[in-house]
């Protein structure tokens, strides 16, 4: 039988549904959730940055993660460890140099992408669900073809990392000297949340394996990639923790400043 006697294969045709998807389930609230989480993060974070106010207790060396490190000439003196340098205005936050930074830093970032696409985006809302647009390019073009800047902002966004560190470390000398309290325990479990989370980012698995041809030849960076690997399957988990305890690190600090409460003390 030649070609043309064979037999054409005709395929049925689709059937037509008016329903926007067939899915029963409640797929909007995982979106709706992370929209509301997200919109009570900023809401709070964006107030707190620009209050410029209940930020330092000089008592124990306690500064919270949203104003550090402290440049402005506003700040108080004890809490600018590097210096005072940069202009003070309402409109400006205290710790200018280094919030833009970990801001891009964090709406760059694969996962929290996948979180504002799908919630105020729509683009997908969820699986097997239409997308809220007509058209799709991707990260193609402006403007978000400048999510890929990701893998740049991750190495300063690594090195702020380490101030917040050097804060927590430096606020166990108090103005008695060493001294530990339930405030130094806030600070730590912040600082660890934040290396959880930027160590396991996608960039970082990328710098310490990435490139890499031949893990037999490179045996210390292919623990290190295996470590940050497993870390990496949890990327979301410490993305939202990271962000639970960066605004309960700063309340805690404000709390403390203002008088709400003191400080619980374990040693001096």
């Amino acid at each position: 039988m030649t070609t043309a006697e064979k037999p054409s294969v005709v395929a049925a045709p689709r059937a037509t549904i008016g329903a926007k998807t067939l899915r029963k389930d409640r797929w909007w609230l995982a979106p709706g959730l992370t929209a509301a989480g997200l919109i009570a993060w900023l809401a709070y974070s964006v107030t707190r940055v620009f209050q410029q106010d209940n930020y330092w207790v000089g008592e124990y060396h306690y500064l919270t993660p949203y104003y550090s490190p402290c440049t402005s000439t506003g700040c108080i003196e004890g809490a600018a460890v590097f210096g005072r340098f940069t202009p003070d205005h309402p409109l400006l936050p205290y710790a200018m140099l280094s919030l833009p930074i970990l801001l891009v830093f964090r709406l760059t970032c694969y996962y929290y992408r996948k979180a504002y696409y799908r919630t105020f985006w729509l683009s997908p809302p969820a699986c097997a669900v239409p997308d809220g647009h007509k058209s799709y390019s991707g990260e193609t073009k402006f403007p978000l073809i400048f999510q890929n800047i990701h893998r740049y902002t991750f190495y300063v966004a690594a090195a702020i990392v380490v101030l917040n560190t050097y804060d927590a470390i430096l606020a166990f000398n108090t103005e008695n000297g060493f001294g530990f309290g339930l405030g130094n325990l806030v600070l730590l479990l912040n600082v660890t949340m934040l290396w959880a989370y930027t160590l396991s980012c996608h960039s970082c698995r990328h710098v310490t394996g990435g490139r890499l041809k031949h893990f037999s030849r490179s045996p210390l960076r292919y623990r290190w990639w295996t470590f940050v690997s497993k870390l990496n399957v949890r990327h979301m988990q410490f993305a939202w923790f990271s962000l639970g305890t960066l605004a309960f690190a700063d309340f805690y600090v404000m709390a403390v400043s203002a008088g709400w409460f003191s400080d619980f003390r374990f040693f001096n």
